[in-house]
């Protein structure tokens, strides 16, 4: 089975983007989605959470409090580091769990942050959703409400356009219209049909 890491910046349109190979029948094991669910009440990663940053990172219900660790954890790299240490390794043993379990040509690893989490070298191609930065901070802004310097230091906290766009093997252009995804997803489909059906 051909192994897909679909990456990109914030703002570029990942979610549009696996929306439609989800359409087009392909499976997509979402990073993000996998992440929300590993902190959820009586998870182990909740509970390495809470030792390491105290309980008032927890809403009354018990449940993460997804803002105040974020915030906790934006400026201070230790704190994030320490984070991510708790996270990843849940995060990967699902994400593998969950590939094992599929049996399609292909498959996509939805990892925002594929080459920051030395990902990049566990998938067969790299697929980057591309769009200016320019149309990133907009995106966001409007999306998150939030200012247009949260947004650059969001940007700055990831990989460049440029570092993304060095590890991929194919790339979609989300700098126009949500029409124009739709054809670019599709021939990318084909194309992983074929290859799979090649290495198969």
């Amino acid at each position: 089975m051909l192994v897909v890491g679909l990456t990109g910046g914030i703002g570029c349109g990942k979610s549009a983007v696996t929306e439609i190979f989800e359409q087009l029948g392909v499976p997509v094991i979402d990073a993000d989605k996998v992440a929300r669910e590993v902190v959820e009440p009586g998870q182990p990663a909740l509970a390495a959470i809470r030792r390491r940053f105290g309980s008032h990172v927890l809403s009354s219900d018990g449940s993460l409090d997804r803002r105040k660790l974020r915030d906790l954890v934006f400026n201070d790299e230790q704190a994030r580091q320490d984070l991510e240490a708790i996270l990843h390794p849940q995060i990967r043993q699902t994400m593998r769990q969950r590939l094992a379990a599929v049996n399609t040509p292909y498959a996509i690893l939805s990892i925002p942050l594929l080459q920051e989490s030395g990902q990049s070298d566990t998938v067969d191609r790299v697929l980057v959703v591309d769009c200016t930065e320019e149309i990133q901070l907009e995106r966001v802004r409007v999306r998150d409400q939030v200012n247009s310097e949260h947004v650059r230091a969001i940007l700055a906290a990831q990989s460049s356009r440029q570092e993304k766009l060095r590890i991929a093997d194919d790339v979609i252009d989300n700098s126009g219209r949500m029409e124009a995804l739709r054809p670019q997803v599709e021939a990318l489909h084909r194309s992983y049909l074929e290859q799979s059906s090649r290495s198969g």
